[in-house]
């Protein structure tokens, strides 16, 4: 069993990771583990705290959601359990998607590098959740751009930012010029509880595409 120290030098490490291939090497290792650590140990809320406030705006049950970096399928369980069940998982990880699997929430899992143009048709989607994601040595602010393109008219995109990531990277740059250049609009946007044993805050962004 680890403890509440050994489990944050795992954090740590994804933090501080090199390159993709050594972030992908540390989940391949911890995807088992995963969500015992993240949830139990660290105190991660972003599964919770994103998935609450899409289902506070996303009424349509058939919406098409894509969870942007499923990892585990922490949101996925969520949505499933709302009886959203028209859900795509895409994550770097195939150690984390076959945790994912497992569960048997999603209508399709896959890889995908987020860093990427997406291999997506645009407004394809009801909404996109993405919780964890977007922190340090992850996936970067400019992932919103292709995000925003295949979500429909309307439609909502839901993510967290952790705290050190939104003061590293131009996160505010970027998603004011999308709302500037109105491809999206605020509907919530505030610092959020995100790793409390840790007592890391997190921005928490609900924003709805025009």
């Amino acid at each position: 069993m680890k403890n509440t120290r050994s489990m944050i030098s795992i954090i740590y490490q994804t933090l501080h990771a090199a390159d993709s291939q050594e972030l992908e090497g540390i989940y391949k290792d911890w995807a088992s583990d995963y969500d015992h650590d993240v949830v139990e140990l660290a105190g991660y809320v972003g599964h919770l705290i994103t998935s609450s406030l899409l289902l506070s705006k996303l009424k349509n049950k058939k919406a098409k959601i894509l969870d942007a970096g499923c990892g585990t399928g922490l949101v996925g369980e969520i949505l499933s359990q709302n009886n959203y069940n028209n859900i795509e998982g895409v994550d770097f990880s195939q150690e984390m998607l076959n945790e994912a699997t497992q569960k048997q929430i999603y209508q399709s899992l896959r890889i995908v590098d987020l860093t990427k143009n997406l291999d997506y048709e645009d407004n394809l989607f009801d909404a996109i959740v993405c919780a964890g994601t977007f922190t340090c040595g992850h996936v970067g602010p400019k992932a919103l751009i292709e995000m925003v393109r295949v979500t429909k008219e309307g439609g909502y995109i839901c993510f967290t930012v952790r705290k050190q990531e939104w003061e590293a990277s131009p996160y505010k740059t970027i998603i004011d010029d999308l709302e500037s250049s109105d491809f999206w609009h605020p509907v919530v946007h505030k610092t959020a509880d995100y790793n409390v044993k840790e007592g890391v805050t997190c921005q928490l962004c609900l924003y709805q595409v025009n």
